[in-house]
């Protein structure tokens, strides 16, 4: 269902809340990556050059509803406003008295930020208290926040309550692009879904939903040992529950996508980076060995089977990449997916957005998502509660 756009809303004037997503990574004390940052510029620069009046909200972390000093957005605000160029006021609270003082104090084309929402209990717990006072900040209601779009909570889901609610233009990019990755047709099939990840029950719900829109799923990760199970083959040392194996096999057995396991991993003895790595073929694997990524064999293969591909659907890392002993396999994928010019590549976003990130791919991929959880949840086929509550398209 298409969901009402900024594009077709006219806000000059008003005062708009704008939900994004601006949890960021920090490394000794600094943003290590503003890519959430930058990915929402095109609609606050949009709506600050029509004259609108923005409040922006986000949260940032987990403080349980309390007030936890290294979790403020100060160093965020500093660095959106370097970004946009022009002042972004600190709006205070999230909740009580100042927030409302400075979003009525605004002029055409101001800039203010809340403190961190999840600062205020009210916010998880998406309370009717709490969704009316982020409400009475504005005229309007904007959610470009796709990696919280998941989530029910008071600034994605409440406060479209009060007010008339619209998808951003990241928003509006995510649904559209993960929408069609997700249509199978001539025009963009064969279309391959490459799905890591370290257990089966993690990604179950979107292995099968998968196989329903995609021709091929190329698996990774750990759980790479249930499906060796479901083979016949030893799973490593992994605990590979009767549950997980079944989940597999019947993935293996179901005759709709065509699910290709690796022929080749690779293992150590110990969950460690310093742990000596060894490549094993399928039916090989020590049973005190644990399995770390796929093997260079797979590699070639899945590699291979990227680059025919016209639609390609990549969530989850192919092993333990943050280790180089065990980054080849993400990486070779990662590579893999840039070189295919003719294909539309979508990377869900989390880890998966980390390795191409890391490899300076991202400006070869068509389309990198700012949601883990909510790509994956669309994945699944789930409707995104954060999506729901935005008004339908006339």
């Amino acid at each position: 269902m298409k969901k009402r756009s900024i594009r077709e809303t006219d806000v000059t004037g008003m005062t708009v809340l704008v939900r994004v997503d601006f949890n960021v990574p920090m490394r000794n004390g600094t943003i290590s990556d503003d890519s959430r940052i930058r990915a929402a510029l095109p609609t606050l620069q949009m709506l600050g050059g029509i004259g609108a009046k923005v409040v922006i909200c986000s949260h940032f972390g987990r403080p349980g509803g309390q007030v936890i000093e290294e979790m403020r957005l100060t160093m965020v605000r500093t660095r959106l406003s370097e970004l946009l160029g022009a002042p972004v006021r600190d709006a205070g609270g999230p909740s009580g008295e100042t927030p409302v003082q400075v979003a009525s104090a605004l002029s055409a084309g101001e800039f203010a930020l809340l403190e961190n929402l999840r600062f205020e209990p009210g916010e998880e717990a998406n309370d009717a208290e709490f969704s009316n006072h982020l409400a009475s900040l504005a005229d309007i209601y904007v959610n470009d926040a796709f990696g919280a779009a998941h989530r029910a909570h008071a600034s994605t889901v409440g406060v479209a309550e009060h007010l008339p609610a619209v998808a951003g233009l990241l928003m509006e990019r995510e649904l559209e692009i993960l929408g069609k990755a997700m249509t199978e047709d001539a025009s963009t099939s064969p279309v391959v879904a490459i799905v890591g990840g370290a257990k089966v029950a993690d990604k179950i719900q979107v292995l099968w939903h998968l196989s329903e829109k995609v021709d091929t799923i190329l698996i990774g990760g750990g759980m790479v040992a249930a499906f060796f199970v479901a083979k016949g083959h030893s799973g490593g040392a992994a605990l590979v529950t009767d549950e997980d194996a079944a989940a597999a096999n019947g993935l293996l057995e179901s005759g709709r996508a065509d699910a290709i396991i690796p022929v080749d991993v690779i293992t150590a003895p110990d969950f460690s980076e310093r742990s000596p790595a060894t490549t094993c073929e399928q039916s090989s694997v020590p049973n005190n060995q644990l399995i770390l990524d796929i093997g260079p064999a797979t590699a070639k293969k899945y590699s291979e089977v990227i680059s025919a591909a016209k639609t390609l659907i990549w969530n989850g890392p192919m092993g333990v990449f943050e280790w180089q002993a065990f980054a080849a396999g993400s990486e070779a994928v990662a590579r893999a997916v840039a070189a295919n010019k003719l294909a539309t590549s979508v990377i869900g976003g989390g880890s998966t957005a980390e390795i191409v990130g890391s490899l300076g791919l991202v400006d070869q991929i068509t389309h990198v998502s700012t949601g883990g959880g909510a790509s994956l949840e669309f994945l699944e086929g789930k409707m995104l509660p954060g999506v729901a509550a935005l008004d339908d398209a006339p």
